[in-house]
């Protein structure tokens, strides 16, 4: 059996304040800074068209506590 990863989940919000969220695996001993990443948010309008859809900035957020029952 294969050992499992160091990888952690890792939610990406974006900085549009439109609240669209990304979730994606990093490896902490790799990187040691947070993700900033370039990626399409839907919600985001374009300053220049004024269409929604476009791509903007996201960054790492801390991940919410699971739920437990």
């Amino acid at each position: 059996m294969a050992k499992k990863g160091v990888a952690l989940k890792v939610r990406m919000e974006s900085t549009a304040g439109t609240g669209y969220r990304y979730y994606t695996k990093r490896n902490p001993k790799a990187q040691g800074e947070k993700l900033k990443q370039r990626k399409f948010d839907p919600w985001a309008v374009h300053p220049e068209t004024g269409k929604k859809g476009t791509h903007v900035i996201f960054e790492e957020k801390k991940m919410p506590p699971s739920k437990k029952n």
